[in-house]
């Protein structure tokens, strides 16, 4: 199983990845330096989106997607998870 996220960084930006352990990497986004270069100078991240794929594929196409968003269109998505 593959986990899209949004993580939502201390300065108000938002990374997004997959991964297949949604708790051990965001705590290496926020204290390991096997967290993304991008994320270790914006401490602490907190999760504020995740979607869970069947395989890598269909995950890698979403992250794909979402990442061509713009910031409101995935402040939107995040908003409206549960909708």
């Amino acid at each position: 199983m593959y986990h899209l996220y949004i993580l939502e960084c201390a300065d108000g930006s938002l990374y997004t990845g997959i991964t297949t352990d949604l708790l051990r990497r965001t705590a290496e986004h926020n204290a390991s330096v096997a967290g993304a270069k991008y994320t270790r100078a914006r401490r602490p991240v907190r999760l504020v989106y995740e979607r869970a794929f069947p395989d890598r594929s269909l995950a890698s196409r979403e992250e794909s997607r979402i990442k061509k968003l713009s910031r409101n269109e995935k402040l939107f998505l995040i908003t409206n998870k549960h909708e």
